[in-house]
Formats: structure tokens, sequence, C-alpha cells
């Protein structure tokens, strides 16, 4: 059973420099099953496959992949490359993963070629770097959060999803310990269910109170006064602060500002694409239809039924109140280059 830590949450990417482990998230709550990957190619198909998902957990995960190629080549350095642009395709939505990529490869041209060992010293300081900047997060995040308040939050971004304690998950704990929140809600977040079932199961472990709702409540939600603040996490930031995130999450941000309430998003500085001004460019991953038929409990499609099955969604700046990264809590008009402030 994975093992809470109230500084370094519940460590679900495990490596030792030989061997990748990974909590099966398509399993929970159910089961907690751990997956042994022995290669870049099954690393790959883990993120592809939702094995891992979280943008931070996604290029934890690839960086530690990008070590198990290194070994497996064994000084073949075209090889470890290709290796490696296979793996920054395996999802092309989250920053973090084209990013990890980006840092081991500099790593290996530092060290005149893929040295597994020095990899891995490299792929373990991404890991520490992201716990220690969820904790930041976490703080930034909770002190913007007053006594009594009621927050909503969106798909899953606890351990499950980064290295550490979390993004707005891990604001939603401090918060909750700080004693400043009296309700939390979680979106169930279709078609595949991350807040009933991975939100949900973390926020039991932590032993905070909560109630999932369907996505069609939360307008009813916000209209009874029982939120303050919609808490999400994002896979991609652009420089102008338009987010990419779980889809639903313009929904819930278009909501919110209708009903006078504010919205968070909490994200390491590393998902921030400085390059990119406006989410209109962001490449917007889509997956299989059979997804929704699954999730509905069909087995098969049936004759005549389509689908549009978009993951991620584009929050414009405009409506977005607070960006929290490791150097703090970000205000509009958003400004990257500089650290965060404390309101």
């Amino acid at each position: 059973m994975a093992k809470i830590d109230e500084a370094r949450g519940f460590q679900v990417i495990q490596c030792d420099g030989h061997g990748l482990r990974l909590l099966d998230q398509r399993l929970l709550p159910g089961e907690e099953r751990w997956l042994d990957l022995a290669d870049v190619n099954e690393a790959a198909a883990a993120i592809r496959d939702l094995v891992v998902r979280g943008a931070p957990a996604i290029g934890i995960t690839a960086a530690y992949a990008a070590v198990l190629a290194a070994r497996q080549r064994d000084g073949d350095t075209a090889g470890w490359r290709a290796d490696l642009e296979r793996l920054a395709l395996a999802r092309p939505t989250a920053v973090n993963l084209s990013w990890a990529v980006a840092r081991m490869r500099a790593c290996a041209e530092s060290a005149g070629g893929p040295d597994a060992d020095q990899l891995y010293q490299e792929a373990c300081r991404i890991h520490e770097e992201d716990i220690a900047a969820n904790r930041a997060m976490a703080v930034a995040g909770a002190e913007q959060i007053e006594p009594g308040s009621g927050v909503l939050t969106h798909c899953n971004t606890g351990s499950l999803a980064t290295g550490g304690i979390g993004t707005a998950l891990g604001v939603i704990a401090e918060a909750w310990r700080q004693q400043r929140l009296s309700r939390v809600f979680a979106d169930e977040t279709r078609p595949w269910l991350q807040g009933a079932r991975l939100t949900a199961w973390e926020l039991a472990r932590l032993k905070i109170p909560f109630r999932v709702i369907v996505e069609g409540a939360a307008a009813s939600l916000m209209a009874a006064g029982q939120v303050d603040w919609v808490v999400v996490g994002a896979d991609r930031i652009t420089a102008r602060g338009d987010v990419a995130n779980k889809i639903g999450t313009y929904m819930l941000a278009v909501l919110a500002r209708h009903h006078g309430l504010r919205c968070m998003v909490v994200a390491p500085s590393s998902t921030v694409d400085a390059n990119l001004d406006s989410g209109r460019a962001i490449t917007i991953e889509e997956r299989d239809p059979d997804e929704i038929w699954g999730a509905a409990g069909l087995v098969s499609v049936p004759e005549g039924f389509a689908a549009w099955n978009p993951v991620f969604d584009i929050t414009p700046a405009e409506l977005i109140d607070c960006i929290v990264t490791e150097q703090g809590a970000h205000f509009p008009p958003y400004d990257f280059s500089r650290p965060g402030t404390a309101l």
C-alpha cells in the first residue's frame, strides 16, 4: 500500500536507476497494483495509456525512462536520441514531458554522451526539485485562501500527478491543515473519472472530508454559495497566462466568473511555456472516442453513434485570478519572469 509522507506525499514513481516502478492509476481506487517497467518503450506506453498521468509526473517518468534507454543503448547515442524522440510524442500537450526530455538531452551533451549513471542523478534531481516545488506551491497557494472557504477542484492534481504532495491538491491539503477550509468538492471528471477515483482516493487517505460532484452540478453548487475558489492544475501555461488543463476547466472558470468566485491555477514553473503567448497555439490531444462509450459501460459503439473526445481545453488568462508556481503567487497581468508575491 502506498504510504503518505506530509512533506513528500505518496511516492508513486520509484526508480533505482535500473528499473522503473509505477502505481497503476487505471485501477484505483479498487486495487493498488505496481507495474515494473524495464525499458523506454514500456515507459512511453505507460504515459500514453494513463498508467501515469499529470504533467509533473509524466515529466519525472520520462526522465527516469531516459536512464533506462541509456542503459539499454550502452553508448549508442543516436539510438538513445531516437528513443527520446519517441518518448516526447507519448502525450503532446503537457509541456513537462518535452521539458524533461530536453533536460535529459542537455545532461547527456554535457557528459559527452548518454551516461546512465549521470542521467540517473539528473532524473533524481528533477524528482527532488518537484517535491520541493510542490511544498512551496502548497504554502503560497494556501495563503490566498480565506478561513472558512469552500473549494472545488477538477481532475487529479495530487501525489498521483506529481513527484510530491501535489499542485492544486497540495494547496488544498495545506489549506485544510491550516484550518482555512470548511468544504472540499471534487468534480468526477469524465470520461476517466480522475476526480471520483484518484482525487477521492487521495483525499480519503489524507483524511480530508470531501464530496464528489458530477460536472453538471458545478453551477448549482456555486449558486448555492458552497464554493469560494476553483483550484486546478495545468498541463501548459503560456507566457500571458492562458492555461491548458483537463477538459472542463474552461467551463469551471466561466462559471466561477459568472458567480463572482475566484479561480486559482497551481503548477510548477516548468509548466510555463515562455515561448508561447497564446493558448490557441497549444496542440490539444484528442483520444479515442471509445473511452466515452467505455465510461458509459458500452462494450461496442452502437451504430450511428459518434463522439468528440478532447482531453484538454484552454482557459484564457482573463478568467484566472491567481497562478501559483514554486516562485509564489502571480496575479494579472502575468509576468513569470519575476518572482510571485503574496496578497
